[in-house]
């Protein structure tokens, strides 16, 4: 595999950003979410992070996965949420169909941030450049995300 695209993105907070790409052709994106959904659920949490708020979501038993036009389905029973990581072919334009889809997903290591001093994550953005969920994995304890990093973005 490449040698993965990486940035370093300066935080409003000071703290440094360095992001890893994932190609996002294919199902790649599909192939991963399902790794880490299926797999790994009891290590990570979830849910968008953006200035002024953090879904730091847990699962507290495995999470059922479906796959549905494009549109990865994450179901823990009492509820659920929809990723388009595919193609999506339904009732949608072209375009609107573009913005669905994630158009960048990414590694990312924040360092120097005021939650803590290390953050290991996964990032996805949809046709918009719009944030559609961050997964966190364990900290301290990076393996995880170091193999998913080297297998899915090269480095």
């Amino acid at each position: 595999m490449a040698e993965a695209t990486r940035d370093v993105v300066r935080e409003p907070d000071g703290s440094l950003t360095e992001y890893s790409d994932v190609s996002v052709a294919g199902d790649t994106v599909e192939r991963l979410l399902i790794e880490v959904f299926g797999e790994h659920w009891a290590a990570i949490s979830a849910g968008p992070v953006i200035d002024g708020a953090a879904y730091e979501i847990r699962f507290t038993g495995a999470p059922k996965l479906s796959m549905l036009d494009g549109y990865l389905t994450i179901d823990t029973g009492l509820w659920h949420f929809h990723l388009c990581v595919n193609d999506h072919r339904g009732p949608a334009s072209d375009e609107l169909a573009r913005i669905r889809r994630v158009a960048r997903a990414a590694f990312f290591r924040t360092e120097g941030g005021s939650c803590a001093p290390t953050v290991w994550g996964l990032r996805l953005w949809n046709g918009r450049a719009e944030q559609m969920i961050t997964v966190l994995f364990p900290s301290p304890q990076t393996e995880l995300w170091q193999d998913f990093r080297r297998r899915y973005a090269g480095g």
